[in-house]
C-alpha cells in the first residue's frame, strides 16, 4: 500500500540510457518480481516491494485517468505504452517510458502483468507533463466522483485536436 506520509520533492532521478526497470505483478497489481534497477530507483528494499501494491511508487502528479487507461487496456488483454512519473521512497521522482503487457496462463486467462520501463526522451517528458497537469487539474476541479471522466475528457480532447490515436500520440513524443 502506498505510504501517504511520503512528501514529494523536486529531486529527480534520471534513468541511464541502458537501464531497464522490470516488475511483474499478479492480476490485482501485487508485485511478485522486481529487478535490481527497480529497487534502485524506487528506493525501497526488495522485501518492501514484494507483496506490495504496484501503486507504492505512484506519484501524486499522475492523473487517475492515466492509470484507468492503463488498467482498462491490460485487463482487456492488450499491451500499453505510457509515460509515467513515479515517486521514490524518499519523495524523489523518476520518469519512465513503460511497456506493460498481460501475462496469460495455459487457459488463456490473465495471470499477471509485466512492466518494462526504459529511459524516456526529455522532449517526451516536456510534452506529456503539461498534459498530465491539465488532466490532474480537471480531475481536482470535478471532484472525486467525476475525476476520472474529467481527466479522460482532457486526453480525448487532445487526441481529437491532434487527430491521433493514443498510441500514435505516445510514439510521436
Amino acid at each position: 500500500m502506498k505510504n501517504k506520509s511520503i512528501v514529494p520533492t523536486q529531486r529527480e532521478r534520471v534513468m541511464r540510457e541502458d537501464d531497464f526497470i522490470v516488475s511483474k505483478t499478479d492480476p490485482r497489481g501485487i508485485i511478485t518480481y522486481c529487478n535490481p534497477i527497480f529497487i534502485e530507483f524506487s528506493g525501497y528494499a526488495e522485501a518492501e516491494l514484494l507483496g506490495a501494491q504496484h501503486n507504492i511508487i505512484r506519484h501524486p502528479d499522475m492523473p487517475r485517468a492515466a492509470f484507468k487507461l492503463v488498467w482498462d487496456t491490460i485487463q482487456a488483454g492488450k499491451e500499453v505504452f505510457a509515460y509515467v512519473k513515479n515517486m521514490s521512497k524518499d519523495g524523489g521522482f523518476y520518469w519512465v517510458f513503460a511497456h506493460i503487457t498481460p501475462d496469460f496462463g495455459p487457459g488463456g486467462q490473465i495471470v499477471g502483468y509485466t512492466s518494462v520501463r526504459r529511459c524516456p526522451k526529455r522532449s517526451a517528458i516536456e510534452a506529456i507533463a503539461p498534459v498530465y497537469a491539465q488532466m490532474l487539474a480537471a480531475e481536482r476541479a470535478a471532484g472525486a466522483r467525476e475525476a476520472i471522466a474529467a481527466g479522460t475528457q482532457v486526453l480525448l480532447d487532445l487526441l481529437a485536436k491532434t487527430g491521433k490515436s493514443y498510441e500514435e500520440l505516445v510514439f510521436s513524443l
